[in-house]
């Protein structure tokens, strides 16, 4: 897959809630009938799994639109490279197995061949979309079974690798930007909620990251049980809850901490501008408090898209990618810099 700056569709910035999510995610985990799980897999299980799955995709017209990478164009660095724009997952690219991974044109779906389960495909949309995003996955969903039988129980459902993930096979999910509930240090309480109700709450690559520019991914854990639409409004009906009070904590910021929070905005936009060395970590942390005070019109020489799209850039593999460079970690925080500031000048 060629390094490319104009990053995935889903991070538009122009779905519905977009000023505090920035994606909805929706994943299914789907395994071919009659061929061992993948940690049972043999080497000649896992090509043959690659090859079915690879012939169903053209076989319903997926590579028209899109790229099939084969085990060799998932090492390092393409394989950070797509880890960095949710394109797939950590443990994926770190599996020792034969792999393969399908990602349209517009990034806004992928198909990891071989990671836990034979089959994980997501559809992502800008912000709260789960209507678009679910539609497309289920779209996805239906071509593949009409090439490929899955693994199937009439008392179980889909049946998968991890029993936590049987009978609907989905994961459905929002990436949120919660900053004003951390500043207001009600951002326990929330998620606190969530988890009380069996949702998940993660960091911003999701199972095992780290939370990072306040950026939070809520996700269900139950997936057996339910039906996928019982599931999906399960998480709308708490991310919209989420949404207000994260609204409702930035009014109270603007009417009486508006200094407080202009000067965390404007700091944060003068070293992104000014900084000529900037870790990976401090440029999220300093953009996302740009983004902050984008969504609260505090700042109107960049926009919500812009400011999204830059989060992915400036990421390590990323950023070489764009560079077309190798750097060292000395050298990518300086190059870092440089392209921050020139974006912000430029805008």
């Amino acid at each position: 897959m060629s390094p490319n700056a104009a990053v995935g569709k889903w991070l538009a910035a122009n779905g519905p809630e977009a000023d505090v999510v920035l994606s909805t995610r929706v994943r299914l985990a789907r395994n071919v009938a009659e061929v061992p799980f993948t940690h049972r897999a043999t080497e000649t299980d896992h090509e043959r799994t690659i090859e079915v799955a690879r012939w169903a995709l053209a076989d319903s017209g997926y590579l028209d639109s899109g790229k099939f990478l084969s085990n060799e164009e998932l090492a390092e660095p393409q394989g950070q490279y797509l880890i960095e724009r949710h394109l797939a997952s950590p443990d994926f690219v770190a599996s020792k197995a034969k792999r393969g991974l399908y990602v349209s044109n517009d990034e806004t779906t992928s198909l990891m061949v071989n990671e836990e389960d034979h089959l994980r495909f997501q559809v992502m949309a800008s912000g709260l979309d789960f209507p678009e995003a679910f539609t497309a996955a289920a779209a996805l969903d239906e071509k593949l079974e009409r090439q490929l039988q899955y693994a199937f129980s009439g008392e179980f459902g889909f049946l998968t690798a991890c029993p936590t993930n049987l009978g609907t096979g989905m994961r459905a999910s929002v990436l949120a930007h919660l900053p004003a509930l951390v500043i207001t240090r009600e951002i326990e309480k929330v998620l606190r909620g969530a988890m009380h109700i069996g949702l998940a709450v993660r960091g911003l690559y999701g199972e095992g990251s780290e939370t990072k520019g306040n950026f939070f991914q809520i996700s269900n854990q139950k997936t057996v049980g339910q039906t996928e639409w019982e599931i999906i409004e399960t998480i709308a009906d708490i991310s919209r809850q989420v949404i207000t009070y994260e609204r409702k904590a930035r009014e109270y910021l603007m009417k009486k901490l508006r200094v407080e929070v202009e000067d965390k905005v404007f700091r944060s936009l003068g070293l992104l501008k000014g900084a000529r060395v900037l870790s990976s970590d401090e440029a999220i942390n300093l953009i996302a408090g740009l983004r902050l005070g984008v969504a609260l019109g505090i700042i109107n020489e960049v926009n919500l898209e812009q400011v999204t799209r830059l989060m992915i850039l400036v990421r390590p593999a990323n950023l070489q990618a764009m560079l077309g460079e190798k750097l060292s970690a000395a050298e990518r925080d300086e190059r870092r810099a440089t392209f921050v500031r020139e974006t912000l000048v430029h805008q």
